[in-house]
């Protein structure tokens, strides 16, 4: 690519981000006689500027949907809104084209420099969904790895006597994480007036772990039926710690293989090295004559 088409490639593409620029910074301004379903609530009008509402806007449903889902699956950390995630994207992306940009005129614009440029946008602007994805995975594997010991402290509190409700908090109590926090909604959810439906079905949109889907079922089931309470702990917990066991199997089972790699592209040619050179030089010794020490 000549040089000349690299610099108008970069002048066009500082160009266009500018414009967004200012497109984003200074959006038309609603009439303030039409009233807008994303800026009212049941409590009341909530403030939000027109920067996000114009990148909310902008941005596709199915996209703000996932990042909503993202967002409740971490947790709702402190500073993770979607707001605040589509806002820093922009950001961040016009940051790598405007920085990009200075590094391509520096020293002369080439090939290389665009395609790096490009890359790092690009990485820059889906850097807040990396984060944010991994903090919901993470937290959705912690309520995993917690639900059979919870389970197991729920069961034995409700064989030695306990209600449900109380066995739950007696077992939120005692347990740390993300899971003992979801307890403790639901608890605070049903000493508001909600049945113990409503409060686990509102569970279930709150998490993507299939086995604690599977469990809050069941209780709504046995709710519904008049199925002894305890019976479904039981087995529930039973199903959760030949899961635990199973996938720690399973675990198991894949080091052989993920070990194949390091093994192949690391130990061997180090072991070939240590063993074939003294052999290696010794033969190049016997034919050639020459001293190779």
């Amino acid at each position: 690519m000549a040089p000349a088409a690299v610099a108008y490639i970069a002048i066009a593409v500082t160009a266009v981000s500018l414009g967004l620029l200012v497109f984003f910074l200074f959006p038309s301004r609603k009439s303030a006689a039409e009233p807008s379903s994303e800026s009212t609530s049941a409590i009341g009008p909530v403030q939000q500027s027109s920067f996000s509402a114009t990148i909310i806007a902008a941005a596709p449903r199915g996209y703000v949907g996932w990042i909503e889902k993202q967002v409740v699956f971490a947790g709702r950390p402190i500073g993770w809104t979607v707001q605040r995630i589509v806002t820093w994207k922009i950001i961040l992306a016009l940051f790598g084209v405007v920085f990009g940009t200075m590094f391509i005129f520096s020293g002369g614009p080439n090939a290389l420099k665009v395609l790096l440029v490009i890359a790092g946008t690009v990485l820059l602007f889906f850097l807040p969904d990396v984060m944010i994805n991994s903090r919901a995975h993470d937290r959705q594997q912690a309520i995993k790895y917690s639900l059979p010991d919870t389970l197991d402290q729920m069961t034995i509190a409700v064989e030695a006597g306990l209600g449900f409700d109380a066995a739950m908090a007696k077992a939120a109590r005692n347990s740390k994480g993300p899971l003992a926090e979801e307890l403790i909604r639901v608890l605070q959810d049903m000493s508001i007036g909600r049945s113990r439906r409503d409060a686990f079905t509102e569970l279930e949109g709150r998490t993507s772990q299939e086995d604690l889907r599977r469990f809050i079922r069941a209780v709504i089931q046995a709710d519904a039926y008049g199925v002894a309470i305890g019976d479904v702990l039981r087995v529930q917990a039973g199903e959760m710690r030949l899961k635990r066991r199973q996938r720690a199997e399973e675990q198991a089972m894949k080091v052989t293989v993920k070990i194949i790699f390091p093994l192949v592209f690391c130990l061997l040619p180090v072991l070939f090295i240590v063993l074939l050179t003294p052999a290696a030089l010794g033969m190049i010794e016997t034919f050639t004559g020459i001293d190779t020490l």
